[in-house]
């Protein structure tokens, strides 16, 4: 019989990512046996009510500082319970690097089998032109980590492009890398609007990271190219108009101009350069796979165009 991951430790589980994988996580509680988080009593005291809704659907709280590496080592070995087999990662872009030393612990705990480091997102390693990308060079550091110095533990890579919730929301600043306006009924797509995107909703991620859980043998030291549904902007924006049953304005923006834009944000150390960068990757259809991963893992019921929309407009027209 083969193995399958059993008792689960979450870091970063109230970041960005994190709240949807460990609210997955938490609602497949039944297909595992612990599920707990590592986060630090800051996060305790500023987040009580995420906290609290954890502990109420039986996930269990550890807390400390992730240099306390004796700590972590003692909590990946079950704390006095039952040992963790798992470690799944949701770190921020900020705090990748953070992820090695836990790598290096959780090669050196025999309980701890299989690692999956943050890598929801941009494929970093889609062809020979990802990698001198400046978005993935901390990714990639990580990458490079694993398989130079881990050689017991098992790792999996969920890559799931760009993810749906924020890629058609209204970008309120730096529209010209695209932007989904909802009130001014006003849209920015890159190039001619007719290459498709690979996108991922935030609530498929989670349910993405349970299904690749339960099929340890096809995940097992891969890769994975998931997605929710895959669109060019000119049909998100035909998706739009029919929802709101209005005409929107539609503004095209070249590669070259899009390309100027990004150097002068990395020239002038803008906080926005990483989003022209990611934005031009994937207008340049560097999300987009002749065949993914989702059926291997059994999970096809994702998220559509029209569900995407739907909750785009709702959020955008609740406040």
């Amino acid at each position: 019989m083969s193995w399958k991951p059993t008792n689960i430790l979450v870091f970063g589980a109230t970041g960005l990512i994190g709240k949807f994988l460990i609210a997955e996580l938490a609602k497949a509680k039944s297909s595992f046996g612990r599920i707990a988080i590592f986060t630090s009593q800051n996060t305790v005291d500023t987040k009580p009510d995420a906290i609290k809704r954890l502990q109420d659907s039986g996930v269990e709280i550890f807390t400390g500082d992730l240099k306390d590496h004796e700590l972590i080592k003692h909590v990946y070995a079950g704390a006095g319970g039952s040992p963790f087999d798992t470690v799944v990662n949701a770190f921020g872009r900020n705090a990748i690097l953070e992820q090695i030393p836990l790598l290096d612990l959780a090669e050196s705990t025999p309980t701890v089998r299989r690692f999956f480091p943050s890598e929801y997102g941009t494929d970093i390693e889609y062809d020979e032109t990802s990698p001198p990308e400046p978005p993935h060079q901390l990714k990639l550091k990580v990458r490079a980590h694993i398989r130079d110095h881990i050689k017991r533990l098992e790792h999996t890579y969920l890559v799931t492009g760009p993810y749906s919730d924020l890629y058609l929301g209204a970008f309120k600043v730096a529209t010209e890398t695209g932007t989904y306006d909802v009130k001014a009924k006003k849209a920015v797509a890159l190039y001619d609007g007719n290459t498709p995107v690979s996108l991922t909703s935030m609530t498929d991620v989670g349910r993405l990271l349970v299904a690749a859980l339960k099929h340890p043998d096809v995940s097992r030291n891969r890769a994975l190219k998931v997605n929710s549904f895959t669109a060019p902007p000119n049909d998100i924006i035909k998706e739009f108009e029919k929802q709101t049953g209005d005409k929107w304005d539609v503004k095209y923006v070249p590669r070259e101009e899009l390309v100027e834009l990004e150097k002068k944000a990395y020239e002038q150390n803008s906080p926005l350069s990483t989003a022209f960068t990611l934005r031009r990757i994937w207008a340049d259809g560097k999300t987009l796979y002749k065949t993914r991963d989702n059926e291997e893992l059994g999970f096809t019921d994702t998220q559509t165009l029209q569900g995407a929309v739907k909750q785009s407009i709702e959020q955008q027209t609740a406040t």
